[in-house]
C-alpha cells in the first residue's frame, strides 16, 4: 500500500468542499498534510479537526508556493483549487479570462514545476489533478473554464511522459456535478442557487471524490490509475444542437 511509503501531501483549495474532504481523508491515512487556501478561518477549523498544517496562501502567489516547495518534500500533490466565471467567450471580460487561466492552469503548472522534480529525484510520488468533465465535453456558457480544464487533462497525460522511468504516478479526477459550495461561490449563496443545482438531485459528496483519490493513491505502486470520471448516476454529459440560420446566405 503506497500510503505507507508516502509521508507528506500538499492540497490546494483546501478550505472547503473537495479540498477539505481530501485533507481529512489523507490525514486519516497518517500523512502530514499541508493545506493551502485563502480563507484563514476555514483553515483554522480544518487544522483543529485534522491536524493538518495550514497555509493561508493564494495559489497564484508563485513566490509563496516556491518557498513552501523549497521547505518541504511532498510525496503527494493534489491540485484542487479552481474558479469559474460562467460565460461564453463572446461575453467574457479580460479579468475573467485572466483569473481562470491564473488559478485553473498557471498555478497548476507552477506547482507541478516546483514539486514533481523532487518526486522524480526520489523515485516516488503521486500527482492528483482535479479537472472536470468540462475538459472533455462541451456545454454552454463556460468557454474559458472548458479551455483551462482541457489543458489540465493534457498536462496530466504529459506529466507521465516527463516522469517516465520513475515511480511517479499521475491521476486525473474529472468530476461532474458534486454537492459542494462551488455553486454558491460562482452563482451566489442563495436559495435560487441551491434550488437550481443541489435540491432534489442525487449527487456525489465531496467525501466520495476524496475516497476515489485515496483509492488511486492506495493502489500498488506498479499501478497507475490515470483517469477517473465521476458523475452522478443520473447525469450524462454531451448533446447535439443544430440551428437554423436567422437569414439565408447572400
Amino acid at each position: 500500500m503506497p500510503f505507507s511509503d508516502y509521508k507528506t501531501a500538499l492540497v490546494t483549495g483546501a478550505s472547503s468542499g473537495i479540498g477539505a474532504a481530501v485533507v481529512e481523508r489523507l490525514s486519516r491515512e497518517g500523512l502530514q498534510v499541508h493545506a493551502i487556501a485563502r480563507s484563514a478561518p476555514n483553515l483554522e477549523v480544518l487544522a483543529a479537526r485534522t491536524g493538518c498544517i495550514a497555509h493561508v496562501l493564494d495559489v497564484t502567489d508563485v513566490g509563496g508556493i516556491a518557498r513552501l516547495a523549497g521547505e518541504v518534500e511532498f510525496d503527494v500533490l493534489v491540485n484542487n483549487a479552481g474558479v469559474d466565471r460562467p460565460n461564453s467567450l463572446l461575453k467574457a471580460s479580460e479579468e475573467d479570462v485572466d483569473l481562470l487561466v491564473d488559478v485553473n492552469l498557471r498555478a497548476v503548472l507552477h506547482l507541478c514545476r516546483l514539486v514533481v522534480p523532487g518526486m522524480v529525484a526520489r523515485d516516488r510520488g503521486h500527482v492528483v489533478n482535479i479537472s472536470s468533465i468540462a475538459g472533455a465535453y462541451n456545454f454552454g456558457g463556460n468557454s474559458t473554464y472548458h479551455a483551462t480544464k482541457a489543458a489540465i487533462s493534457m498536462l496530466s497525460r504529459q506529466l507521465r511522459i516527463d516522469a517516465f522511468g520513475k515511480r511517479v504516478r499521475v491521476t486525473e479526477i474529472c468530476p461532474g456535478r458534486v454537492a459542494t459550495e462551488i455553486f454558491a461561490h460562482v452563482h451566489g449563496d442563495s436559495a435560487e442557487t441551491y434550488e437550481r443545482f443541489v435540491k432534489g438531485f442525487e449527487l456525489p459528496q465531496a467525501a466520495d471524490i476524496a475516497n476515489a483519490i485515496a483509492f488511486a493513491i492506495a493502489a500498488p505502486v506498479a499501478v497507475n490509475i490515470g483517469h477517473m470520471e465521476i458523475t452522478p448516476t443520473l447525469q450524462v454529459p454531451g448533446g447535439l444542437s443544430t440551428a437554423r440560420p436567422e437569414q439565408p446566405p447572400a
